[in-house]
């Protein structure tokens, strides 16, 4: 019998640790004489070595019955948990902190009131260090229960003291919560729908944000509630696709974490995921040199010895190093390098943690590889890795990015010569762009066009790309329509149709073209 993930925690558990990890754990299991030769040890040892869940190899395998079963797992989780708190206390602030507020709490309860009150009041200073109010206002909420006791008589108007500060940290956690809230809801928003696609969808985006966007002044904001301010508005703006001011929001972000650097360590996730949107717009931009110039910081911020990864920052860290390294072969056109430079890489070092990876980032690094496969001329692994993304059928999730991987996947099903089957592929295209309400004037001109191909006499061919290219050219800065070019660089296959070149060669010359262009600017202003 084998489960799923959702009823395998313990086995996801245990299959997750590194071998450091799992020795830690022998070690604090068997710090008990008593605990040697224990059930939930002989537990641990079964499941270590299992390559997928089978309860029924595991009661042949441990003294364990199948009654016991579920309590023992149990048990064994929480031992598995608590042998990773103990060994990694000493590298994550907020569990030092918590460590401290529990000692704090023992020594109240011992009667000791001077000595918690001292405990909690270094944890409050390391708390303030790392703007993390929310603890810091647990501290005073403790404090607060050993002062109204009367006990301590420490300082004058001690009360009053502990009632501002807790009044003020509450204001400041629940400003913090508020900007968090908006910006996860826009990444929800984001996740459903992809871009913006019609005035009438902005119009109801620009009235949420509106809305929700908590009154504040920016010089009193402390580290977080920046942080997630900046969040909020570089989701917002990448949402509406005005690049340049999303640009800017996220610079701000990243240049939040240069100021204090000592947050990388509290809040590294978001420190992974500001540098990533910085790279994510200024590719959308178009800004090669900016781009490499930020790519190579990020790279080079992830090399530093004192950078500490966890189990999500590794996780993080590689898809938006990889994600923006596939970006990095799109700006330049080097699909074929990209295919022979990235990908072998990246699948090597996907295996281990595929299975930890959520649905969304796994259908766009398919997407990404797709492209990569598709500009380089192989369509039939484009088409592996777009139906990855096709049937990944959740409902509500990246149904934008679904769409245009059906579009690719009838280009590339035409240009690899797989047209036996390409009526009934299209009409089961133009349903599913129906039902997900994205049948937009690009998709229908795309549609259109591959759905009378097989009309077209070869002599035809170069016209008939032309005519499209030129309808398709009056929608590149369409404040909706535009969003259809950010998935698909449909201008340069049709020119590379035209042309009857590569298509990584049109966009390689652009490219140059643009560079080009670029410097002569510069050298005419003088830089």
């Amino acid at each position: 019998m084998i489960s799923n993930n959702k009823k395998d925690f313990l086995f996801d558990l245990i299959n997750s640790l590194s071998p450091s990890e799992k020795r830690n754990f022998k070690l604090f299991a068997k710090r008990l004489a008593s605990n040697e030769g224990a059930k939930f040890i002989r537990l641990f040892d079964v499941l270590d070595k299992m390559e997928v869940y089978n309860e029924r190899q595991l009661l042949e395998k441990t003294p364990v019955s199948k009654k016991q079963l579920s309590n023992m797992k149990a048990h064994l989780y929480k031992q598995v948990l608590t042998s990773l708190r103990l060994l990694y206390a000493d590298r994550n602030i907020e569990l030092q902190l918590n460590e401290q507020i529990d000692f704090g709490r023992i020594l109240y309860n011992k009667g000791l009131y001077m000595q918690s009150l001292k405990t909690l009041d270094k944890a409050k200073q390391v708390a303030s260090m790392y703007g993390l109010n929310t603890i810091m206002l647990r501290v005073v909420e403790m404090e607060k229960v050993i002062e109204s006791q009367h006990i301590t008589r420490s300082i004058e108007n001690r009360a009053d003291i502990l009632s501002h500060e807790a009044a003020h940290l509450a204001d400041k956690v629940d400003l913090k919560n508020r900007f968090s809230s908006l910006s996860l809801q826009l990444y929800g928003i984001y996740l459903k729908t992809g871009y913006i696609k019609d005035k009438e969808g902005r119009e109801m985006l620009e009235k949420f944000y509106k809305e929700n966007m908590p009154v504040y002044d920016f010089q009193s904001l402390g580290f977080y509630e920046k942080m997630y301010l900046f969040q909020a508005q570089v989701w917002y703006y990448h949402i509406i696709q005005d690049f340049p001011v999303c640009y800017r929001a996220a610079q701000h972000w990243v240049d939040l974490f240069e100021a204090a650097p000592q947050m990388i360590k509290v809040a590294t996730g978001s420190y992974l995921k500001a540098y990533h949107y910085l790279l994510d717009t200024l590719f959308y931009m178009g800004y090669y040199e900016r781009f490499a110039q930020v790519l190579g910081e990020f790279r080079n911020g992830l090399q530093q010895e004192d950078f500490l990864f966890d189990g999500n920052s590794k996780i993080l860290s590689f898809l938006y190093l990889y994600s923006n390294l596939i970006n990095f072969y799109f700006l330049k056109g080097d699909f074929t390098k990209g295919v022979e430079e990235i990908v072998p890489d990246l699948l090597r070092d996907i295996s281990p943690i595929k299975r930890k990876l959520d649905v969304h980032h796994l259908m766009v690094l398919h997407y990404k590889i797709a492209c990569l496969y598709f500009g380089s001329g192989d369509n039939e692994r484009a088409i592996l890795y777009l139906d990855q993304v096709i049937q990944n059928s959740q409902i509500g999730l990246r149904e934008d990015l679904q769409c245009f991987a059906h579009i690719l996947k009838l280009i590339a099903s035409y240009e690899a010569g797989i047209d036996e089957k390409l009526d009934g592929q299209i009409r089961n295209v133009y349903r599913f762009l129906i039902k997900m309400d994205d049948l937009h004037q690009v998709q229908k001109e795309m549609m259109h066009f591959i759905r009378n191909l097989s009309r077209i006499y070869d002599h035809e061919l170069k016209g008939a790309f032309i005519q499209l290219r030129n309808k398709l050219i009056a929608y590149e800065n369409h404040p909706f329509e535009k969003r259809a070019f950010l998935y698909l660089d449909i201008i340069s296959w049709l020119e590379s149709k035209i042309e009857n070149r590569p298509v990584q060669d049109i966009i390689q010359q652009k490219f140059s073209e643009k560079v080009k262009r670029e410097k002569s600017r510069m050298v005419d202003n003088g830089l």
